[in-house]
């Protein structure tokens, strides 16, 4: 059982929870991908050094904005989004604690898409030059964020072949087995629980779904007795039924990690 508070096992590296500072996060997921030294951890906790508090559901960049700064999340969740004239929304990428957005800052002028919250958030913003400037003295930095931008790009396939491939109930299961997965290398979850501050129509914007048939697969999951929602906390109770169910293969996360049932 992965349990929060204690050490998180990845690969066959095991982690346990950094001094809270803004970098903290970032040094954790960093460190699934690959080992940092004191040297480059002190060097990161140098970049990211303050960070600001956003409301729930609130815009941090938006599309047509100059693209200002490399986001980080330091605590809470955001995501990527875009908008159609009509309002419709489709959210394209999860943030979570240690993620990182707009790496592109300085190669482009403008963002294509909006970064929003979907909980409380803390966020830092770094200098792009600052970033890249780190990123050529510290090899082992540029290599762990290089197999986070694969892994990024590998997660946004996945989420191409949820919508296009999978049953309602399939892609919302997967989506539940890959936040854990994401969450548990940053030390958030407990055990098989999981904080999941979405709502019902957030969730459907992001597999492609209508909220009523949301609402729909989490009752079939639940009758399932594969998972509980209990507010804005999630916990699963059959990790094999619920990933033998989403055909879920968590090797596009580059984490070598499978939680235990629970």
């Amino acid at each position: 059982m992965v349990q929060a508070l204690s050490s998180q096992a990845v690969g066959d590296r095991v982690f346990f929870p950094v001094p809270e500072s803004p970098a903290s996060a970032l040094v954790q997921k960093l460190e699934a991908f690959q080992d940092l030294s004191a040297e480059d951890r002190n060097a990161l906790a140098r970049l990211v050094t303050t960070a600001r508090d956003y409301p729930a559901h609130t815009d941090i960049l938006r599309e047509g904005e100059p693209a200002d700064g490399v986001l980080i999340v330091v605590k809470g969740f955001a995501c990527r989004n875009q908008f159609r004239q009509n309002g419709a929304r489709q959210i394209t990428a999860y943030l979570v604690p240690g993620d990182h957005c707009n790496l592109e800052a300085g190669l482009i002028n403008r963002m294509d898409h909006t970064v929003s919250t979907l909980s409380p958030c803390r966020v830092a913003r770094v200098n792009a030059e600052a970033l890249h400037a780190i990123l050529r003295q510290h090899p082992a930095i540029r290599q762990a964020l290089r197999m986070s931008i694969l892994v990024n790009e590998a997660t946004l396939r996945e989420w191409i072949v949820n919508i296009g491939c999978r049953t309602a109930v399939e892609r919302i299961a997967h989506l539940f087995c890959e936040l854990h997965l994401r969450l548990s290398a940053v030390g958030l979850t407990r055990g098989m629980t999981y904080e999941l501050p979405f709502t019902q129509s957030d969730i459907a914007v992001t597999v492609g779904l209508s909220n009523v048939h949301v609402n729909r697969s989490l009752q079939a999951l639940r009758r399932q007795r594969l998972l509980t929602l209990s507010g804005k906390r999630l916990t699963i109770l059959d990790w094999t039924g619920l990933s033998e169910l989403a055909e879920f293969n968590p090797s596009y996360l580059q984490l070598g990690c499978r939680p235990l049932d629970g």
